[in-house]
């Protein structure tokens, strides 16, 4: 099939472009590179569009078979202080981008959404029936979608997978992509450039939560079992699959704690950190049930914590060098 991919500039979006080229998909990236990077989408073709601009995004859908939609702003503690930006960015453009695939012939629609639209679970792991209560504006705004993409399917016979992933981590195996986010928010590569001392060392936003290291659990799941997971989910609904939201994850908690030990056995390298106080609209713990990407998909995470740091480590020195090496 040929895939629409919104976003496709962008960390996760990125991997799962290449996961769909090795299943020999055919691509067109499309993205506004307002936090995507250009050269993570090197080798596929590109459309530099955003997902609201009509005009723009209609001759494409015209040429492909589906759509996965990456596209979006993707941090709690952002959506926190600037709502607003949350809002205009997941929904308001969202539903423009609705707007002209409805217009379109594309019926398949595989939509990159959040274990956060779960808020703080009231039993773990998390199921797929668990309460959908998010306690930030971002999984607001993704599960807004979600029941966006349901009444569209109802109404126009969209046939869609909303992927709910856990905590995306690691960068590809071959060293080619990985992060690239400016600023740098997420743990891992925090973490990694407080080791080689390119940064400060890590704030760890709670030492004393109701844990059992008393730091913050999170299911860390590799960025290209994300990516394998779109490809089953588009493979599922050319098969005729009905619309359905799933879990992605490992089904196993880490603490950040456990986290920076593991990383100081696979590297002989410590982390600085310090520690504060926790994040408004933080959950202490979250790790999910995978049986549901199983059973319907067919789909398990094959990759572990020392492969996704491993990985991730790799991608972090290749940055640093490069940021190094002298210009000429």
């Amino acid at each position: 099939m040929k895939v629409l991919v919104t976003g496709g500039s962008g960390y996760v979006g990125s991997h799962a472009v290449r996961e769909l080229a090795a299943a020999r998909h055919e691509i067109i990236v499309y993205d506004n590179l307002s936090t995507g990077n250009r050269a993570l989408s090197n080798g596929f073709e590109f459309v530099q569009g955003d997902i609201a601009d009509a005009e723009t995004l209609a001759p494409q859908l015209e040429r492909v078979d589906a759509v996965m939609h990456f596209a979006a702003s993707a941090y709690v503690g952002e959506s926190v202080s600037n709502p607003r930006k949350y809002f205009q960015n997941n929904v308001e453009s969202a539903l423009k981008l609705m707007d002209a695939v409805l217009a379109s012939k594309v019926r398949k629609f595989i939509f990159s959404s959040t274990c956060a639209v779960y808020g703080v679970p009231p039993s773990l792991p998390i199921v797929e029936s668990s309460p959908k209560e998010p306690i930030n504006p971002y999984g607001a705004t993704k599960l807004f979608f979600e029941r966006v993409l349901s009444a569209y399917g109802h109404s126009h016979g969209l046939k869609y997978v909303a992927l709910r992933y856990f905590n995306a981590a690691g960068a590809h195996e071959d060293g080619t992509i990985g992060e690239i986010h400016d600023p740098e928010t997420h743990l891992i590569p925090l973490a990694l450039k407080a080791a080689l001392g390119t940064a400060p060392p890590l704030t760890v936003f709670g030492d004393n939560l109701d844990t059992p290291d008393g730091t913050c659990v999170r299911d860390y799941i590799h960025v290209s079992d994300l990516g394998s997971a779109h490809v089953q989910a588009l493979e599922y609904l050319a098969h005729g699959g009905e619309s359905i939201s799933l879990n992605l994850g490992t089904g196993r908690g880490t603490s950040i704690r456990q986290l920076i030990d593991t990383f100081r056995n696979l590297t002989g390298l410590t982390i600085p950190h310090t520690y504060a106080p926790p994040r408004a609209g933080d959950p202490p713990m979250l790790y999910a049930d995978p049986a549901g990407a199983k059973q319907v998909l067919g789909w398990v995470a094959t990759r572990n914590l020392e492969q996704i740091l491993t990985s991730a480590w790799k991608w972090q020195e290749k940055l640093e060098a490069a940021t190094l090496q002298p210009s000429r």
